[in-house]
């Protein structure tokens, strides 16, 4: 079978800094796949080229065996790719019904001129986009905060509603950055089952994260990235035993240990 996502010779440079060096790398259909590093690794670089913010400097990225280097963010959201944030990125301002409905707005049909005109046919498609919305913000627990205000929400709720909104989007793939970045123990524990649910609908999942916890309960399969290099790849157990894996990790903490000290 075919990976649904792979990238060959990804190289990422930021004038003389190089990000990425050489990534390849593959996700299979259904797949639940981690990509973990210490921090400055390339990890959220990857996502952002996936997603078009940044564009390669050399190489490739296929989804579903097409080349989509160099389109625009809202074109890969079109393609079936889609993702959420490290930092909670949600409209305060805006119903929790009305920011998953932003999200669903990449799958309309109707032109601008159908919509100033509110059109039989434009109006049937804003009750799809209605119901559909409704439908992810009950698939995450919010449906009963639906007319609520974003900026009602506590920290956890804000993360499900960007979970809702990139599931809008009705995407083959999706990306999770740091999902469970800024949450308790219990609250990780819940997400890893919304993980796991997000997977029996069909869809692949691609993350990036710190939990190292959430990484080996739910991962298919990790990669293990460290100045922009993979250094390896395997099962959960298979990483958490890597030689040079354990290294980077200690040499993180050891360093961390130095400045904690010196503070």
């Amino acid at each position: 079978m075919d990976p649904i996502l792979r990238t060959q010779e990804l190289r990422k440079n930021f004038g003389g800094v190089v990000a990425l060096d050489g990534v390849d790398f593959e996700v299979n259909l259904h797949q639940i796949k981690a990509v973990i590093g210490p921090n400055g690794a390339g990890k959220t670089t990857i996502f952002n080229l996936i997603c078009g913010i940044y564009p390669p400097t050399s190489g490739t990225i296929k989804f579903r065996q097409h080349r989509i280097n160099g389109l625009r963010p809202h074109l890969v959201a079109e393609k079936g790719i889609s993702r959420t944030f490290q930092n909670v990125q949600v409209f305060e301002n805006m119903s929790l019904l009305e920011n998953v409905m932003v999200g669903r707005h990449c799958r309309t049909r109707s032109e601008l001129f159908a919509a100033i005109m509110n059109l039989k046919g434009t109006r049937s498609e804003e009750k799809s986009i209605h119901d559909y919305s409704l439908e992810m913000l009950s698939f995450v627990g919010l449906e009963a905060k639906k007319d609520e205000a974003a900026s009602n929400l506590t920290f956890q709720q804000q993360k499900l509603l960007e979970f809702a909104r990139a599931l809008a989007t009705e995407p083959e793939l999706l990306l999770l950055d740091e999902p469970a970045g800024g949450l308790s123990v219990p609250e990780a524990d819940e997400l890893a089952q919304l993980i796991y649910r997000i997977r029996e609908t069909g869809i692949t999942i691609l993350l990036v994260e710190h939990d190292m916890g959430l990484v080996m309960e739910v991962s298919d399969q990790v990669t293990v990235l460290n100045s922009g290099k993979i250094i390896a790849e395997g099962t959960p157990k298979e990483v958490q035993n890597d030689e040079a894996v354990i290294a980077v990790y200690l040499g993180e903490r050891e360093e961390e240990n130095v400045n904690h000290t010196k503070s």
